[in-house]
């Protein structure tokens, strides 16, 4: 697949797949004849794990580590799965603030229509009361 192909596929621009090749964030992609990249299965398998965790968060530093370890070989499974357990552990922090926030959100939400009908109530109040007070 060309660079376009692919940008329109995993809809990541032509520019960003060049700087995620350039800085080591996914493998070289092989060229053809006339030095044009021809993305494969392996190299879209690539853009396509890399886009999912940058999705989810992932600092670019440390899916650029994982690369290199992988290009190193079987020798750094270890290293490689202590990079996604130490993700996958920030990631479900995340998640977890996140969940937080988002039970506040729907508590206030909840709550929301009742607190402004007793502020209306309360203003109306006030403001009945001001005026029967002026024509006393």
């Amino acid at each position: 697949m060309t660079i376009a192909e692919v940008s329109k596929q995993y809809g990541i621009s032509a520019d960003t797949l060049r700087y995620y090749e350039r800085i080591g964030l996914i493998p070289p992609v092989r060229r053809n004849a006339s030095g044009i990249r021809d993305y494969d299965e392996a190299s879209c398998n690539w853009v396509n794990f890399i886009k999912c965790m940058r999705s989810a968060g992932i600092p670019i530093e440390s899916l650029i580590e994982y690369v290199r370890l992988f290009a190193l070989g079987r020798q750094t499974v270890a290293a490689r799965k202590a990079i996604l357990l130490e993700e996958r552990k920030n990631l479900a922090d995340r998640i977890a603030q996140m969940q937080e926030v988002l039970s506040r959100l729907d508590y206030k939400i909840s709550r929301y229509d009742e607190i402004l009908l007793q502020k209306e109530e309360s203003l109306a109040q006030s403001i009945s009361g001001q005026e029967q007070g002026e024509s006393a």
